[in-house]
Parts: structure tokens; C-alpha cells; sequence
């Protein structure tokens, strides 16, 4: 995709589905509704149509049984009898001999007669291409370089299987080559298919496009990816509350190299800087603490009502949706507001709704905060000096300004319990946005039970001394 949009070029998208256990409509349709929700679009193919479709592989038997023929015809490839029972057998003597595991090709020069026969017998072949002998395949990698294959170490391999439909490395070329692709950008597991694919050009008289092969998704373990390493599709990314233009910054930053210490790109900016040369041949790994801080970095971004918008699907699926709607639209924007600096995904809003709606559990740090000497002077000053109610956000905030001149105190002794009291912690978020979206009846009840924790104080706070 990066490289077609930096080049002027055209993207592509066709169903490879000629393995029928592992392919599956909902599978394409989970895959393009992802490459969408990332701004991922493409110009030909699946779902937009073009000149040369139809683009899933089963759909193009045809046209593969075609070539197929042509190349049995012309002695390229041949029919293969072989039983998965008698190749296992192969295998198994290559290894103990310590010989490359090959097909040695068995089935190469039965005669006419031979195979009239195995066909009689309702045997359904396969077809073998012919690779030819001695011969040297050079793989001209735009990332690897040059890359050296002999034809010796592969042996015949399947291009028809016994059920009528092609293999991958077949299929692809046909395809290619149909298609009008020039370039083909895969990841590297897909390089020892190369050589090949290079003999079936060979064969049918294409002409290759040009290959780079980039390097694999490891997890912090330098293994390869798997559910282990925690999500592995889009999918499940999208419903954690990563946002797509972050996802698509971290995805790009794998394995490509842009010049700088710059890390946060718009998909713009990245189409304009991209370029196969930066491109890493060795291993990316997948850093899930650089997504959540990518992320984050986006979120923070985001205007308050971009965040709101974002965010509600999130709130509407938590246990807060009904006490969220019941906010309106001001106190909504200052809990959003209140919350953003904290969520490293839209998700996280849950934790953070349950200190707006949940009541406190006290942590033994704040208990202690609250049994330090002073704070019911603290506690009693702002349970008295509290107004009717909080109409604009900067009335909170002048009034805690009040509260800590009034007190004569340093900040820090009036935030500190309130927001032990408020809470239940001694750390969190900002005590105006709290306070702005409680209103001052919510937070007299959280005086209260403060004071309820407190075995003994059930009279006050200590002294009932307010410092005017």
C-alpha cells in the first residue's frame, strides 16, 4: 500500500482461497473491513471490481486448468500418482540418508501404459512441474538483494493438486502476470516460494515481476507472533480502543526506518517519506509498550469532542452508560476532558468512569492521609464553602484557588485530602474535573463517607475550626 501510493501506483486486493479448510468468506470480509477501518483502501480487486476479475482463486479454475494443460502437453509437468503414504516413506529415508527432503520424482517417467492404468484404478493425479536440472535461480530481492537458489535442492513440486485446484505457488503467478503486477511486496517466510514461482514464469513463457521480501513480526521473546504474545488481528486491536491512525503509525514503523527520531506520523506523511531502501532486513519486533505510548500520544491529540465521539461506544458498553447520559453534554466534555491524559486506549475509560460513579474504596495510603493532623480543618473548610451547584468548569477551580488562600495552607495539604476523602486514593485525576462533574452535592456525600470510615471522628474531624 505505501509503496503504490508513494509511487503513483495501484494496490490490488484477490482472495487466495484455493485452501478450502483454511478459507473462509467471513475471513476476507473481516480482513477488508479492517484494511478500511485503517484508511487502507485499494483500487482494484474484492468488493471494487476491475478488468481482471473474477480475483478468489476459485472463482479462476479455468484459467489455471488451462495453463495447466498447456504445460502437460509440452512436457513441462507431468501427473503424480504418489500416495501421501509413499512420500512420507520418501521423506522419511531422505532425512535418515541426511539428504535435503525432495521429491525425487517417482512418478516422472511412467509410461502412457502406466498411467492408463493407476487411472483405471480411479488414482486422481496431481501435477508435478518439472524443475530442471542443474539450473542456478536468481531471486533479485529489493530489500535482501540478490538471493541464490539451485534448482537441485527443490525436486518437482505440485502445481495441480488431485482435487482440481491450483497450489499457491501457481496460482500467484498466474495471477500476477493477468493482473499486470510489477511489484511484490510479502514477507520473507514467503522467499524459499520464490524460486518456485520463478520456474513457473519460466515455463509458461512469463516474464517476473519484481519481488522485496520484508522481515517477519517478532514478540518481545524474538519468537514469532501468536496469540500469546497477546492480539494478533485488527480486529481485536479495534475492540481494545486502539485508534486506527496509531495503529497504522506503529504497523509502518515495523521494520521501515524513517530518517530522524520522529515516531508519530500521519498515514500522509509516512506515504510521503516511505521507500523499500529503509526497509530492515532483520526481524521487527512487536513492542506493545511503543503502540500504547503511539497511542496515547493520538488520544491526547484528539479534540474534546473528537474524544467524546470516540469514546461513547466504549461508555455505552460499560456498566456507566445509563450515569454518563444522565451528565449532559458540559459535564460529559469535562469527564472526558478530565480523563483523557490518562487512557492509553479507548477502553481504559471504564476504570476511569468507576472514580466518577463508584464510591471510594480506600486505600491505606489515603487512609492514612486522612488521619493526618490538620485535614479535618481541610475537610470541614471545603464541606462548608462549598456553592449550590458547579456551572461553568472554572468556578471549580477558582474555588479550590479559595480554599487553599483561605486555609493559608501549601496546595498540596488541601489536594491531597480532598482527594483522599473524594476518592479513596492519593493520586489520580485532576480534583476540578471530579469535582466539576460530581457538583457540590455529590462531593458533600463523599465528605460524608469519608467521614464514615473513621472509627471515632463520628462527631467531626477533629477540631471544627475553619480558618477565615
Amino acid at each position: 500500500f505505501l509503496y503504490a501510493r508513494r509511487y503513483g501506483g495501484e494496490l490490488l486486493i484477490r482472495s487466495e482461497d484455493t485452501d478450502v479448510e483454511r478459507s473462509r468468506r467471513e475471513y476476507e470480509d473481516e480482513i477488508m473491513e479492517s484494511l478500511e477501518w485503517l484508511g487502507i483502501n485499494w483500487d482494484e480487486g474484492l468488493k471494487v471490481g476491475g478488468a481482471n476479475g473474477p480475483y478468489r482463486q476459485t472463482e479462476r479454475v479455468d484459467i489455471y486448468q488451462k495453463l495447466v494443460n498447456d504445460l502437460l502437453d509440452r512436457g513441462l509437468a507431468y501427473p503424480c500418482f504418489c500416495t501421501e503414504e509413499e512420500l512420507e516413506e520418501e521423506r522419511k529415508q531422505l532425512l535418515e540418508q541426511g539428504e535435503i527432503v525432495r521429491y525425487r520424482g517417482r512418478c516422472r517417467n511412467l509410461s502412457e501404459e502406466e498411467r492408463q492404468a493407476r487411472l483405471a484404478q480411479g488414482i486422481k493425479p496431481a501435477v508435478r512441474l518439472q524443475v530442471p536440472p542443474g539450473q542456478v535461480y536468481v531471486v533479485e530481492d529489493l530489500v535482501r538483494g540478490n538471493v541464490v537458489f539451485e534448482s537441485d535442492t527443490i525436486g518437482d513440486f505440485i502445481i495441480m493438486k488431485s482435487d482440481g485446484l491450483p497450489t499457491y505457488n501457481f496460482a500467484v503467478v498466474i495471477d500476477d502476470h493477468l493482473m499486470g503486477i510489477t511489484h511484490v511486496i510479502r514477507a520473507e517466510e514467503h522467499l524459499s516460494n520464490t524460486p518456485r514461482q520463478l520456474m513457473v514464469y519460466e515455463a509458461l513463457g512469463f516474464t517476473p515481476p519484481k519481488f522485496a521480501h520484508v522481515s517477519l513480526i517478532l514478540g518481545k521473546d524474538r519468537q514469532k507472533m501468536s496469540k500469546r504474545h497477546g492480539a494478533t488481528s485488527v480486529s481485536q486491536y479495534r475492540q481494545k480502543g486502539y485508534l486506527p491512525e496509531a495503529l497504522v503509525n506503529f504497523l509502518a514503523l515495523l521494520g521501515w526506518n524513517p530518517e530522524g527520531e520522529e515516531e508519530i506520523f500521519t498515514l500522509d506523511e509516512i506515504i510521503e517519506r516511505f521507500s523499500l531502501e529503509r526497509v530492515a532486513k532483520n526481524p521487527a519486533v512487536f513492542d506493545l509498550d511503543k503502540l500504547n505510548y503511539i497511542n496515547q500520544q493520538y488520544i491526547k491529540q484528539k479534540t474534546i469532542s473528537e474524544l467524546k465521539e470516540a469514546l461513547r461506544p466504549f461508555i455505552e458498553a460499560s456498566p456507566y452508560a445509563d450515569r454518563v447520559q444522565e451528565l449532559g453534554e458540559d459535564k460529559y466534555g469535562w469527564l472526558v476532558e478530565g480523563i483523557r491524559d490518562y487512557l492509553v486506549c479507548l477502553a481504559d475509560v471504564k476504570e476511569n468512569l468507576s472514580i466518577f460513579f463508584d464510591d471510594p474504596d480506600y486505600t491505606q495510603e489515603a487512609i492514612e492521609v486522612l488521619r493526618q493532623e490538620g485535614v479535618g480543618q481541610v475537610l470541614d473548610a471545603c464541606q462548608e464553602r462549598l456553592p449550590e451547584s458547579f456551572t461553568q468548569f472554572d468556578e471549580t477551580r477558582k474555588f479550590l484557588k479559595t480554599l487553599v488562600k483561605e486555609t493559608r495552607l501549601r496546595p498540596k495539604m488541601v489536594y491531597m485530602p480532598l482527594r483522599a476523602a473524594f476518592t479513596g486514593r492519593t493520586r489520580g485525576l485532576e480534583l476540578p474535573y471530579l469535582m466539576s462533574v460530581w457538583g457540590p452535592d455529590e462531593c458533600r456525600r463523599r465528605l460524608e463517607l469519608a467521614r464514615q470510615q473513621l472509627p471515632g471522628q463520628e462527631s467531626g474531624w477533629g477540631q471544627r475550626t475553619v480558618v477565615d
